[in-house]
């Protein structure tokens, strides 16, 4: 087939419009041309091997730079990693080992909320609880969390309510801290609103106090080989009207196998011994009141004052079983859990 002279152009340009327009017919209708002239150069280009048209040699060739964020194979392995030592560190959590060196009977006086900074919190009571801690032989501590107000974001300007300034509430909170070797703290919602950067966690470190955020589980080991499960969190889900220690007191009927469980957060006291029927366990749940006597917060809302005791004493005896009501008793007041406690440990037999 002889075929009229075309400039290569035309050529091109005919492949081209077939390519974008998909059958020659639409090529030809868009080119405005009869369909056998298009198809006539459609196969004269084809005839010569013009199956595109020449692209234009590009001005300039860019060689972007290395990138700058790991391999997927490193970030596969860095987060195995991580996992590994989360699930160490959350393993180790689900009852964190005690080992207590002193013989004998022992008691725990649970500091309820100290909201140390705050003008309505009955500051001297709390010097005094610190002081019978300190003086006190087998006297352990624990804190169940809210050190202080920590107003941060929109509450920041509680700050003008009350006397003490943020810098001199990190001071009272630093000297509560450090003033003993607390057994446990919490972190209580208060406490935690610092976010990862919680000044109380670098605190506690000074003391090689155990500070963890919400709540901790321990397993107290005695010479004897005793083991006493400690449960105490800054909260335990459920409230109830008629039970101010409802929260504790469910989590050891729903299955948390513990001596004591022991919480605070809502500024009420409550007490109730459960017993497991299948093991004989007794649990004694108690929610702590706080330091925080006048609370603004409270009075608005119209809450009832159920704030009744603010550092009760859990005196354990370990040489008793654990269905037997000896082995731990409650006491409200600390001044007279710290003096039954040092009569028992001065009886020979408690030895």
């Amino acid at each position: 087939m002889a075929y009229p002279a075309l400039s290569r152009e035309v050529l091109e340009q005919t492949v081209a419009a077939v390519a974008e327009f998909g059958t020659i017919s639409l090529a030809a209708r868009a080119l405005g041309v009869n369909r056998a002239t298009m198809q006539g150069r459609y196969d004269k280009a084809r005839a010569l091997g013009i199956d595109q048209p020449d692209r234009e040699v590009e001005p300039f060739e860019v060689t972007p730079p290395p990138d700058a964020d790991l391999p997927v194979e490193e970030l596969l392995k860095r987060r195995s990693e991580a996992f590994r030592r989360k699930s160490a560190h959350e393993e180790a959590r689900r009852l964190i080992p005690v080992k207590v060196k002193c013989d004998g009977p022992v008691g725990i006086a649970h500091f309820g909320d100290p909201h140390v900074d705050d003008d309505g919190t009955n500051v001297d009571a709390l010097q005094a609880h610190v002081r019978l801690c300190q003086q006190t032989e087998g006297l352990f501590a624990g804190n169940v969390g809210d050190t202080t107000n920590n107003w941060v974001g929109r509450l920041g300007r509680l700050y003008g309510e009350q006397s003490t300034t943020a810098a001199q509430a990190w001071k009272l909170a630093e000297w509560l801290v450090t003033s003993m070797t607390w057994l446990y703290m919490i972190g209580g919602n208060h406490d935690l609103w610092s976010g990862s950067g919680d000044p109380l966690k670098w605190m506690a470190r000074q003391t090689k106090t155990l500070y963890t955020p919400s709540g901790a589980r321990m397993g107290l080991k005695f010479p004897n080989g005793r083991v006493i499960r400690l449960n105490a969190r800054h909260d335990f889900k459920g409230n109830s009207q008629w039970n101010t220690a409802h929260g504790p007191a469910k989590a050891a009927q729903m299955g948390w196998r513990d001596h004591i469980l022991t919480c605070g957060h809502l500024h009420v006291s409550g007490y109730q011994v459960v017993r497991d029927p299948a093991t004989r366990l007794i649990s004694h749940a108690i929610r702590v009141g706080s330091y925080k006597t006048y609370d603004r917060y409270a009075d608005t809302l119209g809450l009832p004052d159920q704030n009744i005791f603010v550092c009760p004493v859990t005196i354990i005896r370990p040489q008793f079983e654990d269905s037997d009501p000896r082995q731990i008793q409650v006491l409200m007041d600390p001044e007279s859990g710290a003096d039954y406690l040092t009569f028992l440990r001065k009886r020979k037999s408690e030895r």
